[in-house]
């Protein structure tokens, strides 16, 4: 069984697919933009990208009863892996404290919006 989560504190998905996603246990959530759910702009620099888009995702686990701490794996999507460390610093210190998650990290052709980041995730509950 599953249950589809969101949260107004995150961007609402731009296409037929749920924010998250809970079964078994276990938070899917699909990939993040770096969009502000308040304003509908993303920021420039990729670091702020990454930033943003893990406020998203923590913002959508924290709706499913979960948070960053509990993140098993993150998917992270670039279109410049010359953006490599920038997103590198910003992601250790929004998972500083906790072990981090396994995680990928691909260079792709592009991302929706123009974006220069994309995050997923898998929490535990």
């Amino acid at each position: 069984m599953k249950q589809a989560v969101s949260s107004p504190a995150a961007p609402a998905a731009i296409g037929p697919y749920s924010q998250a996603v809970v079964s078994g246990g276990v938070v899917y959530v699909s990939g993040q933009l770096p969009i502000d759910p308040a304003t509908g702009q993303m920021p420039a620099a990729a670091a702020d990208q990454a930033r943003q888009s893990l406020k998203n995702i923590a913002a959508i686990l924290e709706a499913a009863g979960s948070s960053l701490a509990q993140a098993l794996k993150v998917g992270v999507f670039l279109t410049d892996l010359g953006d490599f460390q920038a997103v590198n610093e910003v992601y250790a210190e929004l998972f500083a404290g906790a072990a981090f998650p396994a995680r990928s990290t691909v260079q792709v052709a592009a991302l929706p919006k123009g974006a220069k980041v994309e995050i997923d995730a898998v929490a535990a509950l």
